[in-house]
Parts: C-alpha cells; structure tokens; sequence
C-alpha cells in the first residue's frame, strides 16, 4: 500500500514546532527547502500499486536518510540512531515536531534501495543537481564541459586467498549438511582450520614448499567433504536443493580455479567481486567493481555515476556515462575531459580532450585538459568521507544502487558547505 499523505498534526498543538526550535540559518534546514521532495515522492509512491496491507513509510523520510547516510558515511543502523538525536536531521527528513522514538527498523533501508532499484537512487541524484542550480552553486553552463574517470568501489569482503576460500568452504557445506541432517564420514572441523592458519604462517616465513603442501592437503580435504555433499544432494528438501546447488557450484570453481585463470571467485558470498588493477603502487589489486564518475569542470559537482561489472575498458564506458548525464541533468554536454586511459574513445556530437593531447590543442583547451585532475580528490573525498570505500550491499543490484548513492551523498556534502559559507537571504 503507498505512502500516506501528510497532513498537518493538529493533535500535537501544545508543542512547540521544529521550526520555532531551531536556527533557520542552519545549512540543513536551508538546503531541506531546496531539495525537490515532490518529485521524489511522485517518484517512489509509483513502486506501490496496491491499495492493500500497511501504508508505506514516508518516501521523504527514506530519501533523507538515505542522503544523510552517504553524505556522513553511516551504516543503516547509525544513520536512523542519529535521526532520533538531532533535530536538524528530523527536520531535513520532513517531521514538523521533535521525535523521541526511532523513525522505521534499520533493514527497512534495505528493502526501500531493494524496490526503488537503480531507477530510483538516480531520481535522487537528479534532485540533488536541481537543487545544486537553486543554490547557485552550479550554473547551466556549468554542465556544458564535464570531467569523466573511473575508480574502483571495493566489496565489503576480506582479501582472498586460497586457504581462506577453501575454509569458508568447507564451513558452508558443513553448515549445510547439519541443517539438514546429512551424515558426513568427516567434516574436518578440528584439522582444517588448523591447517588454514598454518598456511598463512609459512607464506610469512617464506616457507613456500611447506605453504603448498599443506595448501594443497587442505583442498584435498575440502573436496572430499564437497563430494560427499554432492552424493547426497537427493536427500534435501526440494527447496533446500536449489540453494545447495549454487552453493556447491561457488566451491566447485574454487576447487579447481588455477592463479592464471579468467573470471575467478574472489569471495563465496559475493561471486560479483572482481580483480581490478588500476597502477597504483599502494593497491596494485582491488577487489570490487568499475565505476564510472562524472562532474562538472569547475564545482567538482557530481553529474554521473554508474558501476560498470565486468571491468570493461575505460573508453568503452564513455558512451554510458554522457547518456547519463544528459538525462540526470536534462542537457547534453558539449565536452568531455578524460585522462589517457580513454584513448580512442568518441562520443557523438561531443567533443573529447584527452591528457597528453597536443594536436589542434589551444591555451584554453590546455588549462582544460590540466584542470581534468580535479576529479582525483573529489574521488578521495567519496572514499575517506563518503561510502565508496567499501560496498556492503549484495549483488550487482547493490553495486549499481551504492554508486549512485555515494554520488549524491557527494552532492550533499558540497551543497552544505556552499550553504554553510553564503550569506543568507533576506
């Protein structure tokens, strides 16, 4: 059932309104009534068409927490924990009286960013850019020369290795066949986290003969363990048996994946997760997934952000990222700075100045193609005070719903210091 209109609490006359509370100077407060909250709630009402059941949450509230969370890095659980501490916070959220209990259960974020989909989490990135315009942090001009690069959003999973994997392994099939009354000869609980842990102590000694023996043990007994679960796989319930299967096809390619190999599994929970290598001398390795980031030249403000699985090559994401672009922000741009790893990229009616680039090249191309690094920070501020540090969400649903999200909690965080700085009107 949709959203319940709102209407005004006459029962709660007697108390004093946030409004009446609170410093209306307040960047929060200033940018809550430059935020297009009707467009969300046209939006999101649209994802329930019946009228049965319980009437669903405010879509405002959902929309304000899920900024607040991605602009202050906050988990689902300490960003509604907060709300019910900060009034600035239930303001910007919609309520008119100060709350004391909690506004919804944590996980109800979850099943929002679930319905809603990446159609939805893009609506909020095009309201914030309609509201970075009222606020003059950004003309529409502005949006006539973009900066486009990719990064990589890493996973919330542990780093890989082959002893860890082939642990987690054997604990899943152990788990299943106890869940299930599935008798196993030998399920290896005592010696195989053992041998787990003394691999990685002689990768540290730099016993390598000694680390690949034992490694190499352990997956002999993981596969024994995995056989037998397979041999009985007619045992389980008919609903059991799907979930068994996938589970046992995850630790399949682990048993037989090789160090050279294409498409590998890095994590038994997020078989989305790959290996991307960007150059860096700090992280020659990240386990994740490309995203692809624009912003406008001058403000830094974010424009477009799409996850792109299957690490595709950087000027083959171009073409995506401006058709993003021109719908978020309802104008096409005339020009796109990239940086070399875009080399042979063109985009139709849209002129590229890549770095390094000389021919036809004038001074103010030059200042242009310098200015392209000014995406780099803007991409560490996401990672050390945003949440593109680390993805939690599942599946690449998630990656493609918590990249557009870390773009708009950007937005979020510029517009706030613009507020924060610019005088009030009269």
């Amino acid at each position: 059932m949709g959203p319940r209109p709102r209407t005004p609490q006459t029962d709660e006359l007697p108390r004093p309104r946030l409004d009446e509370q609170l410093k209306m100077s307040h960047p929060l407060v200033r940018l809550a009534n430059l935020m297009n909250w009707e467009e969300i709630e046209r939006s999101f009402g649209a994802h329930f068409t019946s009228s049965r059941g319980r009437p669903a949450l405010s879509p405002r509230l959902v929309a304000g927490l899920l900024y607040l969370q991605h602009a202050n890095d906050a988990s689902d659980e300490a960003v509604v924990a907060t709300w019910l501490e900060n009034p600035y916070w239930q303001y910007f959220c919609g309520e008119t009286y100060l709350q004391t209990e909690l506004p919804i259960d944590p996980s109800s974020l979850t099943r929002w960013r679930k319905r809603i989909g990446e159609e939805g989490v893009e609506v909020l990135l095009a309201v914030t850019i309609e509201a970075a315009r009222a606020a003059g942090l950004i003309k529409k001009s502005s949006l006539d020369k973009i900066i486009v690069d990719t990064t990589v959003m890493p996973k919330a999973i542990a780093h890989p290795t082959d002893s860890r994997l082939l642990e987690k392994s054997r604990q899943h099939l152990v788990r299943l066949a106890d869940e299930h009354s599935l008798q196993l000869r030998q399920n290896y609980n005592q010696q195989a986290p053992r041998m787990a842990a003394q691999i990685g102590r002689y990768a540290h000694a730099r016993q390598f003969k000694r680390m690949r023996k034992t490694l190499k043990a352990l997956r002999i007994r993981v596969g024994r363990v995995y056989r037998e679960v397979t041999r009985k796989l007619a045992q389980l319930p008919e609903q059991a048996r799907h979930k068994a299967r996938d589970l046992l096809h995850r630790v399949g390619r682990i048993l037989t994946q090789q160090p050279r190999d294409k498409n590998k599994l890095y994590a038994l929970h997020a078989p989305e997760a790959e290996c991307i290598s960007k150059g860096k001398a700090r992280t020659p390795y990240e386990f994740g997934v490309k995203v692809t980031i624009a912003t406008t030249l001058k403000e830094g403000l974010v424009v477009g952000m799409r996850s792109m699985p299957g690490n595709p090559y950087d000027g083959h994401t171009l073409d995506e990222a401006i058709e993003q672009v021109e719908i978020l922000a309802e104008q096409r741009p005339g020009m796109a700075i990239v940086d070399k790893g875009y080399r042979g990229a063109q985009v139709e009616g849209v002129q590229i100045l890549r770095s390094g680039q000389r021919r036809g090249v004038t001074r103010a191309m030059k200042a242009m193609i310098k200015r392209r690094s000014a995406i780099e920070p803007t991409i560490g501020h996401m990672k050390m005070k945003g949440r593109l540090a680390r993805n939690p969400l599942k599946g690449t649903l998630g990656d493609a719903l918590h990249a557009v999200l870390c773009g708009a909690g950007h937005n979020i965080r510029l517009m706030l210091k613009k507020l924060h700085v610019s005088p009030v009107a009269p």
